[in-house]
């Protein structure tokens, strides 16, 4: 299978509510549950383009652009963007969609390093 297939088919898309409970006084988004639902698409998609056990070594700048207000509808898209030899790195997106409204704008986006181990949780190489 070429690259860009493989990482064409492993891209991934949640979407979920945002309800009270995951919100701030301010009525928006918490970052740190954005971050979590961000991590957990991440390894998504890691896993879906490497069918190999991953773990998260790191996340790189994490750009809050907008508010996400409750009661919004959110998306979050996983795409793999680099592939190293025992690493690689995932690009995430949260855009925001009103729930009566037509229209969508993207506001989070934060790249994401996994690599990829064995039973021993050793580095090994990811197969392409």
């Amino acid at each position: 299978m070429i690259l860009e297939d493989k990482i064409n088919q492993s891209e991934t898309r949640i979407f979920k509510a945002v309800f009270p409970n995951t919100t701030n006084h301010y009525d928006t988004l918490f970052g740190g549950k954005a971050m979590q639902w961000m991590d957990e698409v991440a390894f998504i998609t890691a896993t879906r383009f490497s069918r190999q056990h991953m773990v998260t070594i790191s996340s790189d700048k994490i750009d809050f652009t907008r508010p996400i207000p409750a009661g919004t509808i959110i998306e979050l898209c996983g795409r793999v963007v680099r592939v190293g030899n025992t690493s690689l790195k995932v690009s995430v997106e949260i855009f925001i969609e009103q729930m009566y409204e037509v229209g969508r704008e993207k506001a989070i986006s934060g790249t994401f390093t996994f690599v990829a181990i064995d039973k021993d949780k050793k580095p090994v190489k990811i197969i392409v």
